[in-house]
């Protein structure tokens, strides 16, 4: 009996521990199997940007070398980059082709003399035409003046002598008004009396009419003189006023002297062989001129001026122009050198492409030479966020941020990890980290890393550590 209760209890141990090696290689089975994920907790930080971008030293300023335009280039001394002096070659004119163009000007020089001297010679018969015209308008006033006078005079001297008449014959009626007595020493009718007055008085009428006429004619022969003369002094007015300006001569000799000093240009050229030589110093920035082409009517080269201080040009997108503004203090690291301290000095907008900023930094004077590269850093430390997470563990879907927790459950085989996701809103970002708000706390257990890809309610195992 007791041997059998013996061999029925060593068989239940004996099962026992046969079902709990089982269990345990089911539990180690299916937890090889489950992703393991790694987690971080949430911290405080100050979310720092920092801004890189990547230019190319310019010029401070840039003086223009201009040539005689329409040259053509043969040979061509520089490029861009080259360091010259004044008086260094800079190209070398092809000279059949200047001799060509010289001769073209010398025939537009001799048709501008001709038309010069046309002009010339019609100005001067107009001038004594003029001068004609002025001595015949003359001679007709100095006419019409003295014959409107010898008018006028005769009118004046018809009045006087209506007037003399017209007294005469007053004079004579008042010494015959009371006169009765005839000729023949009779005394005269009543009728006689009254037929001697009425004659009297009716030649008097006559006298007094004749006298109105003769005022008459001559106030009309003052006004037609002084209007005939007031005409004829209006004609000689016309006569003497000033021609018109007529600048055809001055534009014609002006585009002579124009014409002759080109050719005086090219001669010269033609006596240095074509060179042309540079008039100041410095490095050679931009290059307009080919060998071939010809000589454009502006700038044929721009050349850095020593003087100025070069200056750093680098393009920044939107994102980062909202940490760099003007006036920021910044690091400036030159083709790999030791990096410099520099400020923002000019921002603008791109044109070209809105959206898009360009910034200059100017440099300390002799640092940096054009077409040097460089990169521009800017640090800004924001504000300190009480949660922030890796970008490692921060998810983003349909425009939602979130982010993985690890929460403790039971499970068929005792306490089990699985994920939960949390909705969160980010406050600010940089290269690294993210500040959030949502439903983290400190204590979160944050997924940062995982084996295998997980989603929501997966269950999970920790890596050591986590």
């Amino acid at each position: 009996m007791d041997k059998r209760r013996k061999r029925i209890v060593g068989g239940l141990a004996f099962f026992m521990a046969f079902m709990w090696l089982c269990t345990l290689i089911s539990k180690s089975i299916y937890a090889s199997k489950l992703p393991m994920v790694s987690t971080t907790r949430a911290d405080s930080k100050y979310i720092e940007h920092i801004v890189e971008a990547e230019g190319i030293v310019e010029a401070g300023a840039k003086l223009p070398v201009t040539v005689m335009s329409g040259l053509r280039v043969k040979e061509l001394a520089v490029q861009t980059g080259d360091q010259v002096e004044e008086g260094d070659l800079l190209f070398v004119v092809d000279l059949e082709d200047m001799k060509q163009i010289m001769d073209e000007q010398e025939l537009a020089a001799q048709k501008v003399k001709l038309q010069i001297d046309a002009v010339a010679h019609n100005k001067e018969l107009a001038q004594s035409q003029k001068e004609r015209e002025e001595a015949r308008a003359r001679e007709d006033y100095d006419a019409l003046a003295r014959y409107q006078d010898t008018l006028v005079g005769r009118a004046a001297e018809d009045v006087a002598q209506a007037e003399e008449a017209l007294e005469e014959l007053q004079a004579e009626n008042r010494e015959h008004e009371n006169d009765w007595q005839r000729e023949d020493g009779e005394s005269k009718t009543e009728e006689e009396m009254e037929a001697e007055q009425k004659a009297r008085e009716e030649a008097e009428e006559r006298l007094k009419q004749e006298l109105q006429a003769a005022v008459y004619a001559e106030a009309d022969a003052r006004w037609n003189r002084d209007n005939t003369i007031k005409d004829a002094g209006r004609r000689v007015e016309d006569v003497l006023q000033e021609d018109n300006a007529d600048a055809t001569l001055a534009v014609y000799r002006a585009e002579l002297a124009a014409v002759q000093e080109k050719i005086a240009d090219y001669q010269t050229i033609l006596t240095q062989e074509g060179k042309i030589t540079s008039p100041i110093g410095g490095m050679v920035t931009d290059v307009y001129v080919q060998t071939g082409g010809r000589v454009p009517d502006t700038a044929s080269f721009l050349l850095a001026d020593a003087e100025v201080p070069c200056q750093f040009r680098t393009s920044l997108t939107k994102e980062q122009k909202s940490y760099v503004n003007l006036g920021d203090d910044v690091k400036l690291q030159l083709d790999g050198r030791k990096k410099i301290d520099a400020k923002v000095d000019y921002m603008e907008e791109n044109e070209n492409m809105p959206g898009t900023y360009t910034a200059f930094l100017r440099l300390p004077e002799e640092t940096g030479t054009p077409g040097l590269s460089g990169k521009m850093t800017c640090s800004k430390v924001g504000e300190k966020y009480p949660v922030c997470v890796s970008l490692l563990a921060l998810h983003a879907e349909n425009d939602r941020n979130f982010v993985y927790v690890v929460s403790e459950r039971e499970g068929i085989l005792g306490t089990e990890y699985y994920v939960e996701e949390i909705t969160v809103s980010v406050v600010d970002k940089n290269d690294s980290f993210a500040a959030i708000e949502g439903a983290v706390t400190a204590e979160s257990r944050i997924i940062d890393s995982s084996t295998k890809e997980i989603k929501k309610g997966d269950v999970v195992r920790l890596s050591e550590g986590s």
